[in-house]
């Protein structure tokens, strides 16, 4: 894909994210809001589905199909001729949305032949935005929101925003984990990690925050023994390879890839 399509493709990825942040503080910010249980046992509330339609509303002008959590009912048999597809999930980490620790995030992602090329991420509450694609690398800004983002052109937002990883001096070893789904074989690594390394300084984060955490630098890696979506990391995990680190599936070290039949993903590891 040329370079200038990307970055239209981007700019609307972040106009798509930036919106559906909108929706979602506005819900965010009721005194009560209902919650719904899908089958999976999951929650689904008002603004999972008001970011969906806002994100929807952009990409649509595309014409490339979408995959998002909540349109997931497409089969594989339809999926598989997709070369190109967003993979889109409206809002990752419901459940630290109904907890309101501000720990969720928009995702956004543009996958071809299976590997992300572009990766948007939306922290609404921290008004942080994360972004990436190829061949132009991985950038985070932060005061963004849907009134600023919208008024700026693609190389306005990357003139303001910073390239990452992000140089920090920090002298131990940082492995993120799951806010809300720790396993045991999670604790089980991350013991053997300190057996590696001097000290080992765990830190606990919510939904795609902790991908992008690896790719700024502010953590070294971030096992996942744990059942994730394609729309849980898709984003992420751009934002990550564009910053020079890995995503890679834990039992193979093979680059994790999309749009697969089973849309769960396998473990996995980011460093």
């Amino acid at each position: 894909m040329s370079k200038p399509d990307l970055e239209y493709l981007l700019k609307l990825g972040i106009i798509a994210a930036l919106d559906a942040g909108a929706e979602i503080l506005d819900v965010y910010g009721m005194d009560d809001f209902e919650v719904e249980y899908k089958e999976d046992n999951s929650p689904l509330t008002l603004a999972d589905k008001r970011a969906n339609t806002a994100i929807e509303s952009v990409l649509k002008q595309t014409d490339i199909h979408i995959l998002s959590e909540e349109g997931r009912s497409v089969g594989y048999e339809d999926r598989k001729a997709w070369g190109l597809l967003w993979i889109v999930d409206p809002l990752d980490g419901t459940k630290e949305f109904v907890k309101r620790n501000g720990e969720f995030t928009v995702n956004i992602a543009l996958v071809e032949n299976n590997k992300p090329i572009l990766g948007v991420i939306y922290v609404p509450v921290k008004r942080v935005l994360y972004y990436a694609a190829e061949g132009m690398g991985s950038y985070k800004i932060e005061n963004i929101t849907k009134e600023s983002g919208n008024a700026m052109d693609i190389e306005e937002i990357m003139s303001e925003s910073m390239l990452l990883p992000i140089p920090i001096d920090k002298h131990t070893y940082v492995v993120v984990g799951s806010r809300s789904h720790m396993s045991d074989a999670t604790d089980e690594y991350i013991t053997a990690l300190a057996k590696e390394h001097d000290t080992v300084e765990m830190v606990s984060a919510g939904s795609a925050i902790k991908l992008c955490l690896v790719a700024e630098g502010v953590a070294d890696e971030y096992p996942r023994f744990a059942p994730t979506m394609e729309w849980d990391t898709a984003a992420g995990h751009a934002i990550a390879h564009y910053a020079g680190k890995q995503v890679t599936v834990f039992e193979t070290g093979e680059e994790l890839e999309y749009n697969r039949a089973d849309l769960v993903n396998p473990w996995f590891l980011v460093k």
